[in-house]
């Protein structure tokens, strides 16, 4: 996994119209080694905090990562809230970016891990702002973070899944493989080493093919069968919490299924469906896989009004005393 560092645009940041300056502030808490790094736009008076768990890889606290992701969906998207009064934290993971001092390697990691991390940011948030509670977004697979986080951590408020599968990665992953044609002469080999990692066994990679070889790595084997041991569905079935799932009909990464996964798992949850919402949180109102792929690099594309609304109304809502 390739790490790089993460600097830090501008204290403010203008915000459409005539909405009032957004003052964003670096915000640290303990780490294993040294410190985690995010950035905090605190909440207005009596309104709520989120905090956002990024998704997969070496992605970091704006959305973004090295692999070609430039859609700066998670920026975006804090200050599209704050412009609600709403505050976020968003966050860079242990060993990535400016929390890189946190732990020597980021590959050695595990959602169990994940979790202390969110526990960390949840004190040291509640610390700086003096809210009560914090709501966890996760996206993707932050979304597993979060899920497990709620059955450890205390003063969480509620759960917001946005883009989150709701398979094991195992099954996730052989359907992903299978559905792209060009994998056939490759599936023998990958479902061979993914039924491997499912029972806890590494893989050596040397004979696989140049292309099987980035997906499982050496360095990040251990992780995938950590991940692969979870089922998200079990996990949102143990949630106690306020919870919404929302999924995007233009999603090419996680699909009807696993929200639907998710949803008979937690019936007791709210669901926001914003059909032409993508992976990256952008309506692709055609539904267009070449604007949809565009979309991931496009930083001027703003997130999902669908899903802004929906997050606020959420978060904001008055529960009363049945909940």
């Amino acid at each position: 996994m390739k790490v790089i560092h993460w600097l830090s645009a501008g204290a403010l940041l203008a915000s459409v119209g005539t909405a009032p300056v957004v003052a964003q502030e670096t915000l640290v808490a303990p780490g294993p080694q040294g410190d985690l790094a995010g950035t905090l736009v605190a909440p207005t008076e009596g309104q709520p905090l989120v905090l956002i768990i990024p998704g997969s890889g070496p992605t970091d606290r704006d959305g973004n990562n090295p692999l070609g992701v430039t859609a700066a969906s998670y920026r975006l998207l804090a200050e599209a809230l704050a412009e609600r009064g709403i505050g976020t934290l968003r966050i860079d993971k242990r060993g990535m970016f400016a929390s890189k001092a946190a732990v020597a390697d980021a590959n050695a990691v595990t959602i169990a891990d994940y979790v202390t991390d969110t526990a960390s940011w949840v004190g040291a948030a509640r610390t700086a702002t003096g809210a009560e509670c914090l709501w966890l977004l996760g996206h993707s697979e932050g979304g597993i973070v979060a899920l497990a986080a709620a059955q450890e951590i205390s003063h969480l408020c509620g759960i917001i899944l946005v883009a989150v599968p709701g398979r094991p990665l195992a099954t996730v992953l052989r359907e992903q493989l299978r559905a792209n044609p060009a994998n056939a002469p490759l599936l023998d080999e990958a479902e061979a080493a993914i039924a491997a990692l499912e029972t806890g066994e590494r893989v050596d990679v040397t004979p696989l093919h140049p292309a099987l070889q980035g997906l499982f790595a050496p360095a990040v084997q251990g992780f995938l069968i950590d991940l692969m041991a979870l089922d998200p569905a079990a996990l949102a079935q143990q949630a106690d919490l306020p919870m919404l799932i929302v999924h995007g009909g233009a999603d090419l990464q996680v699909t009807a299924k696993d929200a639907q996964m998710l949803r008979a798992a937690a019936p007791q949850a709210e669901y926001l469906e914003i059909p032409a919402m993508n992976h990256v949180l952008k309506e692709i109102p055609d539904g267009a896989p070449a604007a949809n792929r565009a979309s991931y690099g496009d930083p001027s594309l703003p997130v999902s009004r669908a899903l802004v609304a929906g997050v606020a109304d959420f978060v904001t809502r008055d529960r009363g005393a049945s909940e």
